[in-house]
């Protein structure tokens, strides 16, 4: 009978290589390994993973590499226990590691004390991000004066050619009873009937209404015959081309 020995197989295990020297920032932990592995350790492997195309690139272009915006001020490093500078060296060094041959170039964005603003928002545009200096054009574009006579409903106000119309309140709703009823001529018993309520000390007669129409026309100048007399009848509101009306979001209670 024969006897085959069998020697123990020695594992050698690479020594762990030295800690990079990042200042005051904390060496960057590795993963804890799972308590449910088993068997005997092994060196951990990146796994070969194909290139895929990055599906937002345009056809006939390729990534070179990215940008990270990264929001922190001075105080908050501060207060982390850590300083820019620090956090700047280990993202760096997380880059290293994780690809040797990659290059990076770090730039610190200054902005005036007491800006205002979030810091990220801050960082994009003093570097020039395409997306954040579109927003801020944006943002910053002047509102295109409005011309002609805009009747906000909603807000209670008349503009002619940008300006507030100094129309007192009953003038107002003279005028908002009259643009409800776009088209129809309304006789001046049916106005006085809709604006003031029988309780009322001072309720006008139909000649007072014509007194307030002419008030109401003053105020409007150049655009006076938005108000039409049926003569006879009663009063129209007309819409011309250079007339806007904005409704408010909610029915008017004064329209039946």
């Amino acid at each position: 009978m024969s006897l085959t020995i069998v020697q123990p197989r020695t594992v050698l295990r690479a020594a762990a290589p030295a800690p990079t020297d990042l200042g005051t920032v904390s060496p960057i932990r590795p993963r804890p390994a799972s308590p449910a592995a088993t068997g005997p350790a092994t060196v951990p492997t990146s796994p070969v993973v194909a290139p895929q195309r990055n599906r937002a690139l345009p056809e006939g272009t390729e990534a070179r590499g990215f940008a990270l915006y990264v929001g922190i001020d001075e105080a908050k490093a501060a207060a982390a226990g850590t300083t820019l500078a620090a956090v700047v060296e280990q993202l760096k060094a997380l880059t290293a590691q994780l690809v040797p041959s990659s290059e990076t170039y770090a730039a610190v964005a200054v902005a005036s004390e007491n800006s205002g603003g979030r810091d990220v928002d801050v960082v994009r545009l003093a570097l020039q991000d395409r997306s954040a200096v579109a927003a801020r054009k944006q943002a910053e574009k002047p509102e295109p004066e409005e011309t002609g006579v805009v009747i906000d409903i909603s807000r209670k106000r008349v503009t002619l050619d940008g300006e507030a119309a100094p129309l007192t309140y009953k003038e107002f709703e003279l005028l908002q009873f009259l643009v409800l009823r776009e088209g129809q001529t309304v006789d001046r018993s049916a106005i006085i009937n809709g604006l003031w309520s029988d309780g009322e000390d001072e309720t006008p007669n139909e000649r007072t209404i014509d007194v307030h129409v002419r008030r109401l026309r003053s105020k409007l100048g150049a655009f006076e015959e938005i108000v039409r007399t049926v003569r006879g009848v009663g009063y129209r509101f007309d819409r011309h081309a250079d007339v806007a009306v904005r409704y408010a979001s909610t029915p008017s209670p004064d329209l039946f």
